[in-house]
């Protein structure tokens, strides 16, 4: 596995593991809580280091997972968790990144995940009611308290990023990016680099999408995001079909996956960009670390960025609720 920088010096492996899935948002889990620490500590022994929870995925209980799994690889691994939601009897209710909040969660979390020290603080959500000076500033007291050790935004504008990193460097900026989703390449990726700012990818393969996986006649179960949102409906399904024949045709040319493709794509961008595709499955794992080893050319590379501007994507990546919270 090959290793990326994010932001000064967090070393990290090119491609990481977003752990969200072993708790929630994808219907039925194939496999139980063992299974699942089996899967995090198999991702260690192929190489990745990066690993990606939050508070508010289970709620709680995707940190105590990821923090058990991980406890004996410790010093090997990289652990990013998130701050911002609101939670009320076991649900997000809204955001909340007031000082005093801030801190309350990083000293939950630092209990469940079982660690001195948090890798990677994230805010998961810009909070219009709280500036984000006086988030950054708070997250720098953390740091400086030996409690986190970096501080990261997640779909947070370039001129939010701009004004937290005057206050502590920001680190790593985490953002839907794929194939299909190309919302930070005007303004947010420019300020990444500009910055010296790692970016992180979530949803790299459109939520399965991307890896051929899905087509129109694929049911979700009932507590399937997808099910939430407007790019999965049969009918934008059907129509998005034409984006990922597109990949699987070069996949097959280049002897990879469709799934291989995408990731390599994102990892050709730019060298301090890390993605985290999810998964609850080893061999899905080995599968993603391979992309680092696609031999995709400058023509497959050119032909990959104009291909979402040339067929078209229908459906927008989020609900109407989900998509108030993105920070425009």
């Amino acid at each position: 596995m090959h290793t990326r920088t994010l932001g000064r010096d967090l070393r990290v492996s090119a491609v990481g593991l977003g752990a969200m899935g072993m708790s929630q948002s994808y219907g039925p889990n194939p496999g139980d809580r063992g299974d699942m620490i089996a899967v995090l500590r198999a991702a260690v022994d192929l190489g990745v280091t990066f690993f990606d929870t939050a508070e508010v995925y289970g709620p709680y209980v995707n940190e105590e997972l990821v923090g058990e799994a991980l406890a004996p690889v410790r010093d090997q691994v990289v652990i990013a968790t998130k701050f911002g939601f609101r939670i009320e009897n076991g649900a997000a209710v809204g955001l909340n990144s007031r000082p005093e909040q801030i801190r309350s969660v990083a000293n939950a979390s630092l209990e469940r995940l079982g660690v001195e020290r948090l890798d990677l603080f994230y805010q998961h959500r810009v909070d219009p009611e709280v500036p984000v000076e006086d988030v950054a500033g708070t997250v720098g007291e953390l740091v400086q308290e030996g409690k986190v050790r970096c501080f990261g935004l997640s779909e947070a504008s370039a001129r939010t990023i701009r004004r937290a990193h005057a206050v502590h460097p920001v680190t790593a900026v985490q953002s839907e990016y794929s194939l299909w989703t190309r919302d930070p390449e005007p303004e947010v990726l420019p300020t990444c680099a500009a910055l010296g700012i790692g970016f992180v990818p979530f949803s790299p393969l459109g939520k399965g999408f991307l890896t051929g996986a899905v087509d129109a006649s694929t049911s979700f179960a009932a507590d399937d995001v997808r099910t939430t949102i407007p790019r999965f409906t049969a009918e934008n399904r059907a129509a998005n079909r034409a984006l990922v024949a597109h990949i699987t045709a070069l996949a097959q040319a280049r002897d990879a996956t469709p799934g291989q493709v995408a990731l390599a794509w994102l990892l050709a961008r730019h060298p301090s960009i890390v993605p985290i595709p999810g998964t609850r499955r080893t061999s899905r794992i080995e599968e993603n670390t391979g992309a680092t080893r696609v031999p995709l050319s400058a023509d497959d590379l050119s032909d990959l960025d104009e291909l979402a501007g040339r067929i078209g994507v229908q459906g927008d990546r989020y609900n109407e609720h989900h998509m108030s919270l993105l920070d425009r």
